[in-house]
């Protein structure tokens, strides 16, 4: 079995995927843009080829590279990157390979907030109103009938990048004096942040799910520049389990990793807010094999050979949180203090890569904890400024 895998050394975690799958007899062909030379010494013995390319962004590159590839190896049977960057490059691969998963069109109608919009709406899932921005006219009349305030954000992005808050037709104005290319209008939501994550086989069942809480919106954290924390739960709440399954459906996966992102309102109930058709963020992978004691990125390579795992059974046993800093601020507990005070709690710390800085802060704890109120008095640790 050949797999192209795209960017294998980003997210740095990402090696596990390959070296899981070349456990497994698997030959991992890499495409990437970081010289071979610099790649995690792990990386490099996993995989049976490396093509190196300095702009992933060039298509005919990548063509070039997969052709290539499958004069070296032979039929290609998968490509993944499993990061959003580049899910519209694997599909418009695979479509001209004729290798099974996503294609092109599937992407313009689950990874967009529209297409998300329609797929939520048609399997009768909450989801906030949307409407593609235009004019300031129309963003206006859409705000009469769902009232203010609205967020507007781009129709494909992650991470809340270049997302904000409109709060009367004045910011409207002032927000649209440029025209605001390819965005999107929502109601805005008040609520907690809960995911539903999780893995798919190749007949659509879920072998695997998850929940994280996050302390702060995104878009909060983005625009105020908070600290956030971010953790697994042990139980999944009825109501968005199945929410989250009956999306899960409706979004066709197989053989795929996916995130999804849901509000908890104050009564209780669940919005959904966006798909994502990728495995979480930062270090949520790490976080599910500490959670669970188990290895994702194994499982993974189970189901992307076709194992049947209908008698998979795992255990959330703990909370597991990232806890996130900023360098620009002063925080009360120098890192050797707090290594001292977490103690057996504290998994790993890093500094995180630069484009998470403005989501996910500049360094992260990850501790492991058996209550909510020990998780919590961490983060406080953590996070309390000088």
């Amino acid at each position: 079995m050949n797999v192209v895998f795209i960017s294998p050394h980003f997210p740095p975690q990402f090696f596990h995927f390959v070296a899981a799958l070349r456990e497994r007899g698997i030959h991992v062909l890499g495409i990437g843009d970081t010289p071979y030379d610099s790649l995690h010494h792990s990386l490099r013995e996993s995989l049976s080829e490396y093509f190196f390319t300095p702009n992933l962004n060039d298509y005919d590159a990548l063509l070039r590279a997969t052709g290539y590839l499958t004069w070296r190896h032979g039929r290609i049977d998968r490509i993944d990157s499993l990061n959003e960057s580049w899910l519209e490059v694997e599909a418009r691969l695979r479509e001209d390979f004729h290798v099974p998963g996503l294609l092109p069109a599937d992407i313009a109608r689950l990874r967009t907030k529209l297409g998300m919009h329609d797929v939520f709406k048609k399997a009768g899932v909450p989801h906030p109103d949307s409407l593609p921005v235009k004019d300031a006219a129309g963003v206006k009349s859409f705000a009469r009938r769902v009232g203010y305030p609205l967020v507007l954000k781009p129709d494909v992005g992650v991470g809340a990048a270049r997302t904000f808050k409109v709060t009367s037709d004045a910011e409207v104005d002032a927000a649209l004096e440029q025209p605001l290319s390819g965005y999107v209008a929502q109601a805005f939501v008040r609520g907690t942040i809960i995911t539903y994550d999780g893995l798919v086989d190749r007949d659509g069942h879920i072998v695997f799910h998850l929940s994280h809480e996050y302390s702060d919106g995104v878009m909060e954290v983005v625009l105020e520049q908070r600290d956030i924390s971010f953790w697994s739960l042990t139980d999944i709440p009825p109501a968005l389990e199945a929410m989250g399954r009956k999306a899960v459906a409706a979004l066709g996966l197989r053989e795929r990793w996916f995130h999804l992102e849901f509000f908890r309102l104050s009564d209780g109930s669940f919005v959904a807010l966006e798909a994502n058709l990728r495995p979480p963020g930062a270090f949520m992978t790490d976080m599910m094999n500490y959670a669970c004691d188990i290895d994702v990125y194994r499982l993974w390579t189970r189901v992307l050979t076709g194992e049947d795992l209908r008698d998979f059974r795992y255990t959330p046993k703990h909370h597991v949180c990232h806890t996130a800093r900023r360098a620009a601020r002063r925080y009360r507990y120098s890192h050797s203090e707090l290594v001292a005070k977490l103690g057996p709690a504290l998994l790993m710390h890093r500094e995180m890569p630069s484009v998470y800085h403005s989501a996910m802060g500049n360094e992260m704890y990850l501790t492991r904890h058996d209550s909510l109120g020990a998780m919590k008095d961490a983060i406080r640790l953590i996070q309390t400024q000088a």
